[in-house]
């Protein structure tokens, strides 16, 4: 075994450790009192309402005009009281990690013991299912929803693809990584890009789940989002390194930082999804620095800014002006016409859950359970949905 290969190794074990600590993500054996996990839930916009999941376990819908909520449902379930899969059972709240997403008259949510739940905004009824009733392992990830399905991947290592009305298995079979995932799927016409903990970028034909190409190795695992721009798939790793790949074949077109660079920096693990602009990718890093990439030839365009805190929380494109948070609480406003960096905010609370913004409005999701409105022009801010 390399010496690269030990770094990577115990970065990603260091990684791991730290969301355990910071996020509670729990993922093997029984969580003790006070440890449970919480959940870190994105926001999405659909008809004036923002939709996300509380950290009490609710899913919540806010109205923007009024800036209040609309309505609040609880995802209870019975799961071990102790954690895990193996304990005896009691009535918790489910932790939320991923971001909601809507179709219809129905908002869809992956909850941490695994179940996938359907929630009618007009009814408030919700039903909760399984992805695997006889093996349910924790949903970390966010889901997707196109060409009539809900895709998802789980922490079992298998992607799903379930019909938006019924929930039925719309595959064969679910498609099988070789480690968990906790990256978001993205679509891409009939394509669905995702990564997995098995250090592989996949690529899956979206209506039969059949994978279109070799799946793509990088040197780490891979737990963030993928972006496809101008047929190519960016995607950031463990490996402390961020990749663009054709979309058609799965081929490297470039890797940055080449791998010399990547050993001497062992805290730079790319997390956050990032943000494509003006052919110029923008990539926060847990390092607290900011990556500005030509997204042709992955060279950088200027240095790298660097913020003092990690990024994990996922940035916006707000007119020409990328808004990111850092983990410490601070929300700034990058002008991507001159790439210089303005402080927006200081929220002095916790921020690992991808801002989403709607008409000049950034919305942030806090380790407090507060949901922040900012204009990411002049910074002002307001709560609108405190702690319960």
């Amino acid at each position: 075994m390399t010496i690269r290969h030990n770094r990577i190794l115990l970065g990603k074990i260091l990684l791991l450790l730290v969301i355990v600590v910071v996020g509670g993500v729990t993922v093997f054996g029984c969580v003790g009192v006070g440890a449970r996990p919480m959940g870190w839930s994105g926001g999405t916009i659909a008809d004036g309402t923002l939709f996300f999941g509380s950290l009490e376990g609710k899913l919540v819908a806010v109205d923007l005009s009024s800036h209040s909520p609309q309505w609040e449902v609880s995802l209870e379930t019975s799961v071990p009281a102790a954690g895990g899969f193996g304990c005896a059972p009691s009535s918790t709240s489910v932790a939320i990690y991923g971001t909601p997403a809507v179709a219809g008259d129905l908002v869809y949510i992956g909850g941490y013991n695994g179940k996938i739940y359907a929630v009618s905004p007009s009814s408030r009824l919700s039903k909760g299912e399984y992805l695997d009733e006889s093996n349910p392992q924790p949903i970390v990830g966010g889901l997707v929803v196109a060409q009539g399905k809900v895709y998802i991947g789980c922490s079992d290592g298998k992607v799903y693809a379930l019909d938006v009305d019924t929930g039925n298995p719309e595959w064969n079979s679910p498609f099988q990584t070789g480690d968990k995932i906790w990256s978001t799927p993205a679509i891409d016409g009939d394509t669905l890009y995702i990564g997995s903990f098995d250090r592989k970028l996949y690529a899956l034909d979206a209506i039969t789940g059949k994978e279109k190409w070799e799946p793509f190795e990088t040197g780490g695992a891979i737990a963030s989002t993928p972006i496809i721009y101008n047929n190519t798939v960016y995607i950031g790793s463990f490996d402390r390194c961020f990749y663009a790949v054709d979309a058609a074949d799965g081929k490297q077109i470039w890797q940055f930082p080449v791998e010399d660079e990547a050993e001497n920096n062992p805290d730079k693990w790319f997390w956050a999804k990032p943000v494509v602009y003006n052919n110029t990718i923008y990539a926060g890093n847990l390092d607290g620095k900011v990556y500005i990439l030509n997204a042709e030839t992955g060279d950088e365009v200027v240095d790298a800014i660097d913020l003092g805190s990690p990024v994990s929380s996922s940035p916006v494109l707000v007119d020409g002006t990328i808004i990111i948070a850092s983990e410490e609480g601070k929300v700034y406003a990058l002008d991507t016409g001159n790439n210089q960096i303005k402080l927006l905010a200081n929220l002095e609370e916790k921020i690992y859950a991808p801002l989403c913004q709607s008409e000049g409005i950034v919305y942030i999701h806090t380790q407090r359970g507060i949901l922040y409105e900012v204009d990411a022009q002049t910074g002002a801010m307001r709560q609108s949905y405190p702690i319960e």
